[in-house]
């Protein structure tokens, strides 16, 4: 995952394969390849630090999802940009369980 999946040129690549995964069997054949080391590297990350493996999948899931889905949300968000809402969730997200956080 890395710094890389959340660039912005990276998404509209992503956006773009995925689009056409939808189209061609060899594509989406690949893209279910390369989604599943994605996730599996977020499972090892967390797993670094989470010990319980229902969090490890939901950490997991979510993070994967927020990566991939993040222009979707046009919700507002009082007090934030929807950059600063989607950075602090994915803050939230990699922060180990029971860690106090406050913005700031």
């Amino acid at each position: 995952m890395g710094q890389l999946t959340y660039s912005e040129d990276f998404q509209r690549i992503d956006l773009a394969i995925r689009a056409w995964a939808h189209h061609d069997r060899s594509v989406a054949t690949r893209l279910h390849a390369i989604d599943n080391e994605r996730i599996d590297f977020l499972r090892k990350m967390f797993g670094t630090f989470v010990t319980d493996p229902d969090e490890i999948e939901a950490r997991s899931t979510l993070l994967f999802g927020l990566a991939i889905d993040r222009h979707c949300i046009v919700a507002d968000h009082p007090g934030y940009t929807k950059h600063e809402a989607i950075q602090l969730a994915g803050e939230f997200l990699l922060r180990p369980s029971g860690t106090n956080y406050s913005a700031g």
